[in-house]
């Protein structure tokens, strides 16, 4: 792992950087690195992916757990939204780390690839006032959203900012307030959907030495370290920029790692 550490050290700086900036939890970067560096230390392709998503939600809890820090000094968390969420983001968040051992890393990569598509056209191309409605549902309905929100977010092996901060201002939430609580939402995901990796890949065979489950700790901590010093440098960079500058930041962001994500299996 010590030959590896810089490449990890510069994937969890890019990661932390961008956890503040656009309320997500980093994984879409850590994610191609920590894949490509398991391919060095032979864990089983079978299961390559899967200890890089686990690994990658293990970081998440402490990149937006700074993140979170960062923007609520600025009033950018909206609390009541994750207090009334919280459970059914983390219900879906534990179905989809137990559903994604059932894949293969092609099927989880192109899955993501395809959301990502439509989520990126709706950052970048200028439909700020497209709204689905002026207000989050009310009723049973609006536990339906964060559920998937959390389903995919784990499945996938990142912290939701890249499904809930478009959720959200489809509904007409400031795109700064998305950010910030998209990074809220993000720990309640990482945290439940990292107990579902931990009991899902415990009797595994094959895992690398230092492994939890699919969660591998050594390249977890080397990343987390670095994520955390650069999450609140992203979040005083957020509340500088214009709206439509966040949003066209968003679009490219969701475009470019998800073509990384694509060549890198």
């Amino acid at each position: 792992m010590l030959l590896h550490s810089l490449p990890l050290i510069g994937a969890g700086l890019v990661a932390g950087f961008l956890a503040g900036l656009l309320g997500i939890g980093g994984g879409i970067v850590t994610i191609p690195a920590l894949f490509l560096v398991y391919a060095e230390i032979d864990v089983p392709l079978e299961w390559r992916m899967h200890v890089a998503i686990a690994t990658s939600l293990t970081i998440i809890i402490a990149t937006n757990l700074s993140s979170v820090w960062a923007h609520n000094r600025k009033g950018g968390v909206d609390w009541a939204i994750v207090r009334d969420w919280w459970w059914a983001i983390a219900i879906g968040a534990i179905l989809g780390s137990f559903f994604a051992k059932t894949l293969k890393t092609v099927e989880l990569v192109y899955f993501f690839a395809t959301l990502a598509a439509f989520l990126a056209a709706k950052m970048l191309l200028p439909l700020d006032r497209w709204r689905i409605g002026e207000t989050l549902p009310n009723g049973i309905l609006r536990f339906f959203g964060p559920g998937l929100i959390g389903f995919f977010s784990a499945v996938m092996g990142i912290g939701g900012g890249s499904f809930s901060v478009p959720y959200m201002t489809l509904y007409g939430v400031p795109i700064h307030r998305a950010v910030g609580t998209a990074a809220l939402a993000g720990l309640v995901i990482s945290v439940s959907a990292g107990f579902g990796y931990l009991f899902g890949g415990w009797n595994v065979e094959g895992m690398p030495a230092g492994s939890a489950g699919f969660i591998h700790l050594p390249s977890a901590v080397v990343v987390a370290i670095a994520a955390v010093i650069m999450a609140p440098v992203g979040a005083k960079v957020a509340h500088r920029l214009p709206k439509r500058l966040l949003s066209i930041a968003f679009g490219l962001f969701l475009v470019l790692a998800t073509a990384r994500l694509v060549t890198a299996v």
